[in-house]
């Protein structure tokens, strides 16, 4: 009985926040129009989530890339088919570890900067002087950094790919020793646009729900240190959690 009057609890609350979450994207379209008369806003925040998290991301992307070669390598050597490593590498990150790794990463580095930032401003009052002032805070504050963080995502899986396709060329071709040429035909017979369409849907999706729990989690939180720390904690949970649901359920569909 306590179980059952346990979960009972937790489901209750998991669909309370959800509603929670859907009347604030809700608020935050009703603001949208007036983000869209501010663009430099926007900017800015493409700026803060995307342009500063491009280290990180095209580091990873490069060590990705050459783990990948290296076992793309020693599976397909198996097969002797080595040719097929430029193909393999290229379907692996366009439809799989780029969008989701980006997504990961994206909510460590810049989903916990926005929510602490919000957190921030909701503990020491700047967001009820806004109100005061006649200031729409979700229009001011959240809009541009859900918007900015969405754009960032698909331009960061862009460069996530990209750097993992020169990871693995770097190991398979210059250490491993396979066919230049071979490398690259074969990713252009074997990758259709079907697939690059497909990398581009679960970035464009991961960026909405990303940068969407980041602003919620950190608009809601609680106006203390303690709030604030919850919160990031999380977001990270909450967006990884998602971003692993969302990837089977979209791969389901457009399978």
């Amino acid at each position: 009985m306590n179980t059952a009057s346990f979960l009972s609890r937790r489901l209750i609350e998991g669909v309370g926040k959800l509603g929670a979450v859907g009347w604030f994207a809700i608020g935050m379209l009703a603001a949208l129009p007036y983000v869209l008369r501010r663009p430099a806003l926007v900017v800015q925040q493409i700026h803060n989530a995307g342009v500063l998290s491009l280290v990180i991301i095209m580091t990873s992307g490069f060590f990705v890339g050459m783990v990948i070669g290296l076992q793309g390598y020693d599976a397909f050597s198996r097969l002797r088919q080595e040719d097929l490593l430029g193909a393999g590498a290229a379907l692996t990150l366009l439809k799989e570890l780029g969008p989701v790794v980006t997504a990961l990463l994206f909510a460590g580095r810049a989903g916990t900067a926005l929510t602490a930032e919000i957190g921030l401003m909701r503990a020491t009052d700047q967001l009820s002087a806004m109100e005061v002032m006649a200031i729409d805070p979700m229009g001011r504050i959240a809009v541009p950094r859900w918007l900015g963080g969405a754009i960032s995502v698909p331009l960061l899986t862009a460069v996530f790919n990209s750097v993992g396709i020169l990871g693995a060329y770097f190991v398979g071709v210059r250490l491993m020793g396979v066919d230049n040429g071979a490398f690259w035909s074969q990713m252009q017979e074997f990758v259709e646009p079907a697939d690059v369409w497909e990398g581009v849907i679960k970035s464009a999706v991961f960026g909405l729900v990303a940068s969407l729990i980041a602003v919620f989690e950190g608009y809601t939180a609680e106006p203390t240190a303690e709030g604030v720390g919850l919160a990031t904690t999380r977001t990270v949970v909450l967006t990884s959690v998602l971003v692993l649901i969302l990837d089977y359920m979209i791969t389901a569909l457009l399978l």
